[in-house]
């Protein structure tokens, strides 16, 4: 059987003729005919009104769950969407960015990284804050109705903990990779469609969850046809130690999920003897360019660690080309990088297919 060529001009193709059957398939018989010049009854305009309206509104109060640095699980109540958020660090803040909530955020902090292309006229109307981790007092005197942030950002030295804000009318979300021992495409799922539930948005933050397991899905299946599954080492040189991403990292979820195998699924480290034994077919090299780095510079860096090494010049994903660099944005706390990250796995296990 061939192989069905997958460009990223081609997916998108193919996903948004599944969105154009999808809504053709919601709307059905039911919707108004414009051109019937007959009488509609109420029932039929009551039934065309709710095909063709947001599909799902959030009712308040609305119970939500988030998790603490220790693991703890939090319940707190919105009464309504927030109005004056504090998000605080990438992935929180790009995901109101791109739910279309600036309007929402009072203040913003953190960001290692510039916000993608399609989110800086959002982003310019927030009020970054000159404190890369803001304290107890700045949070304050913003005076937040809610603080989206990571769960390292609420502890007793830095923000407080999440209950303290709770108890004094703030409600948080904390990005729920932050908090769980066993990171998960499902977790940031999860907080994509959590957040536009708070806020009353879940179509969108459904269109955006839809479209990365729309990728996974579509992926996958042109790569059926292939004979084996490409085995991975998911790896970040951290001061000649090798940070391991294996089962319980999004990375390594990404890997799985898209049709890989981890050669080394447990390990949270390993060494140059690991790596040359497991001998892998794809190597992915997490790097990271921060504010002020040059983003190219760090990738070859980090690159270099694996390729410039003659210990491990015969590895066979040396041999062929197949030591691939990803952001550790694009698969820790990934939020609407998550996308970014599935697509840099998916071309890095399967590059015949040119996705």
């Amino acid at each position: 059987m061939k192989i069905k060529t997958l460009t990223k001009k081609s997916l998108a193709l193919v996903l948004a003729a599944g969105l154009v059957m999808s809504a053709g398939g919601c709307s059905g018989n039911n919707g108004n005919n414009s051109g019937d010049a007959g009488r509609i009854d109420t029932q039929s305009v009551r039934a065309d009104n709710q095909a063709n309206s947001s599909s799902k509104r959030t009712q308040y109060p609305l119970t939500m769950t988030t998790y603490g640095p220790d693991g703890r699980e939090y319940s707190m109540t919105f009464e309504k969407a927030p109005e004056r958020v504090v998000a605080v660090y990438q992935g929180c803040i790009e995901t109101l960015l791109a739910l279309d909530l600036e309007d929402r955020i009072v203040a913003t902090a953190g960001l290692d990284n510039e916000v993608p292309d399609d989110l800086k006229a959002a982003f310019s109307a927030t009020n970054y804050l000159d404190e890369f981790t803001p304290s107890k007092e700045t949070v304050t005197m913003q005076e937040p109705d809610m603080i989206f942030s990571w769960a390292s950002y609420f502890r007793e030295d830095t923000l407080g903990t999440p209950d303290e804000w709770i108890h004094k009318g703030t409600n948080v979300y904390v990005n729920t990779n932050t908090a769980v021992s066993q990171d998960s495409l499902e977790n940031e799922f999860n907080d994509i469609l959590n957040i536009g539930k708070i806020f009353d948005v879940q179509d969108k933050a459904e269109e955006i969850v839809n479209n990365m397991k729309d990728t996974i899905a579509t992926v996958k299946e042109a790569a059926a046809a292939q004979s084996g599954n490409p085995s991975v080492l998911v790896i970040e040189n951290l001061n000649g130690t090798f940070t391991n991403y294996g089962a319980n990292s999004i990375a390594g979820d990404m890997v799985t999920q898209l049709g890989g195998t981890l050669a080394n699924p447990d390990a949270s480290t390993v060494g140059k003897e690991d790596i040359i034994a497991a001998n892998p077919d794809v190597i992915f090299v997490v790097y990271m360019p921060y504010t002020g780095d040059d983003p190219e510079a760090v990738k070859q860096e980090h690159l270099n660690n694996i390729l410039k090494d003659e210990a491990l010049a015969s590895l066979s994903a040396v041999q062929n080309g197949r030591v691939v660099p990803i952001m550790l944005s694009e698969m820790y706390a990934s939020a609407t990088r998550t996308q970014n990250g599935i697509e840099t796995i998916a071309q890095g296990l399967y590059p015949e297919l040119e996705y």
